[in-house]
């Protein structure tokens, strides 16, 4: 069956309604609206009225906020960096936040990392990465690691 010998249906043959064209018509002077008042003029919605009752939307209480100003930051500890150390091949010498979002480890738009202390750290490690927590940072410090914070 092709497009052009489909059947068509009563609503696809009927001519849309030419509004306010005339008595004749049959929707000629106020094209359908009734007499007068505010809906009948063009340009008005009154979506929410509910004729004078307070509307729905008032008689519910207003919850909630969306801090604006929220940073978006993912937690990373030591128990996940053991793991992808031998599951992934990172560098243990050299572990880069950036390298970890290429490597599509990490998804960049959840937010910049942030180093817990989680897990046990049995080697040395160098990691530069955007936050760290006080004691996370002790104890790389301790097994002769470095660690460097790129933001403040």
């Amino acid at each position: 069956m092709k497009i052009n010998e489909l059947p068509s249906t009563l609503t696809s043959r009927s001519k849309r309604k030419r509004r306010g064209r005339g008595s004749g018509s049959g929707l000629g002077k106020t094209a359908g609206r009734g007499v007068k008042g505010q809906k009948s003029r063009s340009g008005v919605s009154i979506n929410g009225f509910e004729g004078g009752q307070m509307p729905l939307y008032r008689r519910l209480p207003k919850r909630g906020f969306k801090n604006r100003f929220k940073k978006k930051i993912q937690t990373i500890n030591f128990a996940t960096l053991t793991s992808l150390i031998s599951n992934h091949g990172i560098d243990s010498t050299n572990i880069k936040e950036s390298d970890l979002f290429d490597k599509k480890i990490f998804n960049k738009s959840k937010g910049q990392l942030k180093l817990l202390n989680f897990g046990d750290l049995k080697e040395m490690i160098n990691i530069e990465i955007s936050f760290a927590s006080k004691n996370a940072i002790d104890k790389i410090e301790k097994l002769g690691g470095k660690i460097k914070i790129t933001k403040d």
